[in-house]
């Protein structure tokens, strides 16, 4: 788990390194607007979704470790070729085939995970695992901060483009790694006993001999790919899902910026490392909101309060944030917005295992988060377009994002009442354990 979550701190910082690099030279350099650079961000995504649900397919043929690996490699030197992009079409392109060489990343680690972990256990690891991309916001901007200070050391390169090669080039590194590292199933565990792997096999095989029909009936790709396409409780987590990914790039995409925004509005200024550390800030609460929140949900099972709550307080602090008057409190609602999300994700991947396996949650699990990719292009679209509209005030960009964020509340609320997300079927841990 914890390699794997490398790989993921790996990946969320990769996807998100244009956020840092817009506002400290790129944008200028490309002679970008707001709504070049939303687009920029966002058609990422559409690469993603073309391959999303094919791709976790393929991983459920040939195997986590040779697909996660091939995976990583990929967009590891696509990432590294922005250190060299000249132009916003190059940008465009770029980010296009970084979404391509990435899909089927992160449900394919979901799904890894999933094979691994009795249920019971699954929301403490997914969180766990989880803590990775609120650690890349606090990791990762002061560093992409620091990287973008060494303008011209490296063969001349502005620090921005430095910054793309320092934060790409570890992807092949520990792509690489992991063909080596990870092992397909318990049985291929080295580190294990007899025993051990006896227990953990034996564990997750009657979980999946307890699931409903969903699960039983996926057993191969394309029955798989059926069951999850005509499963309604699978498209609406998709929907609930798609409110919270838009919420969370449009931090992770405009916060930089928003940051930027703040020398001018309040006449202060911030060095590169200062507005890297500004960044990291809403994060460090997100973080520790994440934890208690799963560790809460292990010793007393995932209820659908665990979902629905946050994503409501997220729809409220958001808009908020921009009425707050000064930077500080702007950051501080903003962290809040930050918590929120991060609290409800780990706990909702616990849903679709709770009645999909084999096949059928490869696909549906692809399903669900290439409906949050869709988001992923939506999000920075849009309020780059709004931001524009509106001379670059963000107001009503944030009030769309509340607005989804309001409605994946409100789904998971109905989703509960339907009965078809009841009181966890995953039973607590005992405390202790």
């Amino acid at each position: 788990m914890p390699f794997v979550a490398l790989m993921f701190f790996i990946n969320y910082l990769d996807r998100t390194a244009i956020g840092f690099a817009a506002p400290n030279g790129m944008n200028d350099d490309l002679a970008l607007t707001a709504a070049q650079y939303g687009f920029a961000s966002g058609v990422f995504f559409i690469g993603y979704i073309l391959l999303e649900v094919p791709s976790n397919l393929a991983l459920h043929k040939f195997g986590a470790r040779r697909w996660l690996a091939r995976i990583m490699v990929t967009w590891g030197i696509v990432a590294v070729l922005f250190t060299w992009v000249g132009s916003y079409t190059q940008l465009s392109w770029l980010r296009f085939l970084l979404g391509v060489a990435e899909a089927g990343f992160f449900p394919g680690a979901i799904l890894f995970l999933s094979l691994w972990v009795p249920a019971r256990y699954r929301s403490r690891i997914l969180g766990l695992f989880y803590l990775a991309q609120p650690l890349t916001s606090v990791i990762g901007a002061p560093l992409a901060g620091w990287l973008m200070t060494h303008n011209g050391v490296f063969f001349g390169l502005e620090g921005w483009r430095f910054m793309f090669l320092g934060v790409g080039a570890p992807a092949i590194i520990v792509g690489v790694i992991a063909w080596f590292y990870l092992a397909d199933s318990p049985n291929q565990a080295k580190w294990l006993s007899p025993d051990e792997k006896k227990w953990l096999t034996d564990a997750l095989a009657t979980e999946n001999k307890a699931k409903g029909g969903e699960a039983k009936s996926g057993g191969h790709g394309l029955a798989g790919l059926k069951v999850a396409f005509s499963s309604g409780r699978v498209w609406t987590l998709s929907f609930i899902y798609f409110g919270f990914i838009y919420g969370l790039y449009t931090l992770a995409f405009f916060l930089p910026t928003i940051i930027k925004g703040f020398e001018a509005q309040y006449s202060v200024t911030f060095s590169l490392m200062e507005k890297g550390l500004i960044t990291a800030i809403p994060y460090v609460p997100a973080a520790i909101a994440l934890y208690l929140a799963t560790r809460h949900a292990t010793r007393n099972g995932v209820k659908s309060g665990h979902i629905a709550i946050p994503a409501a307080v997220g729809a409220v602090s958001i808009p908020v944030a921009l009425f707050a008057g000064s930077p500080t409190l702007t950051i501080a609602v903003l962290a809040v917005t930050a918590c929120a999300i991060f609290a409800a994700l780990p706990n909702f991947w616990t849903v679709p295992t709770q009645f999909l396996a084999g096949a059928a949650a490869a696909a549906g699990i692809a399903l669900i988060n290439t409906m949050g990719n869709l988001a992923g292009f939506l999000a920075p679209l849009i309020t780059g377009e709004l931001a524009d509209l509106n001379g670059g005030d963000y107001k009503v960009a944030f009030f769309v994002v509340g607005g989804f964020m309001l409605l994946s509340s409100v789904l998971m609320v109905a989703l509960s009442r339907r009965g078809q997300v009841t009181a966890d079927e995953q039973a607590p841990v005992p405390a202790g354990h």
